[in-house]
């Protein structure tokens, strides 16, 4: 039997599980469905507001009909449950440098190749926003997106996070949670993938996907966004962590 078909019924497997655990916990409402390349691999990239994100996000893909690959940490496939899981549904580990960077982006390019979605968090983990919002995001997906010329594809759900709060150890059942995803229309980058791979042309990129996202979790919201983005890395903004907010509902 083929990889790929051991991938296929791994996730089916998986899929018959826990999908129809997440529909009972969930009412969930799929929208911008027909903004999905039609023919072709793409670079999915959303917000993160909570650790179950990928398990929506990964459910949505189904849904459509595409087995999701994710850019996880390496370092998670080392674990004793997760790793297995991750690399039994091909999932595509991030190396650093060398030929462990060349060997991630093989691995992408043969994802986006064969017409899959990967599914890239641009922000790179969880939002420190205090409000949620879309923090700054780092270049890697930029990056991914002008190596292997991947059309992105923003998109935006919100809701989660009523059931498992960011940094949560415990669901939140009852009532049934309300979850919509939204999906957008490619970034486009047209103008930028000709050019060298430079700090500002990643930058410049990387800016274009997050205030797309941003503007889909307004709209989700039906509020308006802050101005400035939440930069974790400014010395005036304080990261947000178990600490911070056990500290904030204690004021509250």
């Amino acid at each position: 039997m083929s990889e790929s078909a051991k991938s296929r019924i791994t996730f089916t497997l998986l899929a018959a599980v826990v999908r129809p655990v997440l529909n009972l916990m969930m009412a969930r409402r799929w929208e911008g469905i027909e903004n999905l390349p039609k023919g072709q691999g793409f670079i999915a990239c959303p917000n993160h507001v909570t650790e179950i994100d990928p398990l929506v996000v990964g459910h949505f893909f189904y849904s459509q009909g595409y087995l999701p690959r994710y850019l996880a940490k390496a370092s998670l496939f080392k674990a004793p449950v997760l790793g297995p899981a991750l690399r039994a549904t091909k999932q595509v580990p991030v190396q650093r440098g060398g030929s462990g960077a060349a060997a991630s982006l093989d691995s992408a390019q043969a994802v986006i190749d064969a017409g899959g979605a990967l599914i890239v968090y641009p922000e790179g983990t969880l939002t420190r926003d205090p409000d949620l919002w879309p923090m700054k995001g780092r270049t890697g997906a930029a990056r991914l997106a002008l190596q292997t010329g991947a059309p992105v594809i923003p998109l935006a759900h919100w809701g989660a996070q009523d059931l498992l709060p960011r940094y949560g150890k415990m669901l939140h059942l009852f009532p049934r949670k309300r979850v919509r995803l939204l999906v957008g229309e490619p970034v486009d980058l047209s103008d930028l993938r000709s050019l060298p791979l430079t700090k500002a042309v990643l930058e410049e990129a990387t800016a274009r996907i997050m205030a797309e996202m941003t503007t889909l979790v307004a709209t989700l919201r039906g509020e308006e966004p802050p101005e400035e983005r939440w930069d974790p890395s400014s010395k005036g903004q304080k990261p947000v962590g178990r600490g911070y907010e056990q500290d904030t509902e204690k004021k509250k």
